[in-house]
């Protein structure tokens, strides 16, 4: 038996029907930002994990630093010494970068990991479905949040290795050549590796799957070519690790330079193309998979 429920209309409106989608207004791309920016925050390990982060790579840079203050006589480095090159090599060191990296990828996983474990990335894909504004905004505050320490990482330490090297005469300063291209190389390190963990959580969605992969990419691929012959150079150079090595040369006169060396520009297309490629990884994932 079926009943029907009488209605009243009141003249010149209409009654949308039941079920039936009402339009509104898109959210706007920095509404998305804003809304992320604070869903970044919430998470209550970021804060400890971004500021510890920064403390103990700029600990680590110091210590080196450190180590070559004691190894430089008061009168300064000798003629003829790589002066430049050893001040930046004391300012960010392999192990900071190694860190930096592991970091990066770590918290670019967690982003969107965390939300795809909680369920919560349901009921925020039900509230916009536009999937690619939203994986664009979470991708755009997780370059912002990472360019940010890196940034502090790098200048910090910068400014504190030259602070103490200048007692030995050996400091430089960010004006010297090659100089502002180290500091900027290790900064822009950070977002270009958290997003490439931002590429394999959307694609793993687990995430200590997706650190690991994160760690073959990013420490173990690079340790598979080497620079001898063009074609495993150029897969050489085109490692996040191995551009950044290049961006930090300030000075080639006393490196050993391999038969297919990199180069300063090719580095810098190698950071836009992970960052670029992880982007669109996701966007592409997220659009072609259920949730």
């Amino acid at each position: 038996m079926t009943s029907t429920v009488p209605s009243t209309t009141v003249p010149g409106t209409t009654v949308p029907a039941v079920g039936a989608a009402v339009d509104g207004p898109r959210p706007r791309f920095r509404d998305l930002y804003a809304a992320e920016w604070i869903r970044f925050w919430s998470l209550r390990s970021m804060p400890w994990v971004l500021g510890t982060g920064l403390l103990v790579l700029v600990a680590v840079n110091l210590n080196a630093a450190h180590r070559s203050y004691l190894n430089t006589e008061p009168g300064g480095p000798p003629p003829g010494s790589d002066r430049i090159g050893a001040a930046l090599n004391a300012s960010f060191t392999v192990a900071a970068v190694d860190l930096l990296m592991l970091l990066a990828v770590g918290v670019g996983t967690a982003v969107v990991v965390a939300e795809y474990g909680s369920g919560m990335i349901r009921t925020t894909f039900s509230a916009v479905p536009d999937r690619r504004a939203v994986l664009l905004a979470k991708a755009g505050v997780l370059a912002t949040a990472m360019l940010g320490l890196g940034t502090l990482a790098a200048g910090l330490s910068f400014w504190a290795a030259q602070a103490l090297l200048d007692r030995r005469h050996a400091g430089v300063s960010i004006a010297e050549p090659g100089a502002l291209r180290a500091v900027a190389a290790a900064a822009l390190l950070a977002p270009v590796c958290a997003l490439i963990g931002f590429g394999l959580g959307t694609l793993i969605r687990h995430a200590a799957a997706s650190v690991v992969a994160g760690v073959l990419v990013l420490f173990l691929l690079p340790a598979s070519f080497n620079e001898n012959q063009a074609w495993s150079a150029a897969i050489a150079h085109a490692m996040p690790f191995t551009a950044w090595r290049r961006l930090s040369w300030a000075d080639l006169t006393n490196v050993l330079l391999p038969p297919h060396p990199a180069t300063v520009a090719g580095s810098w297309l190698a950071y836009a193309g992970w960052a670029v490629g992880a982007v669109l990884l996701a966007v592409t994932v997220v659009r072609r998979r259920d949730v």
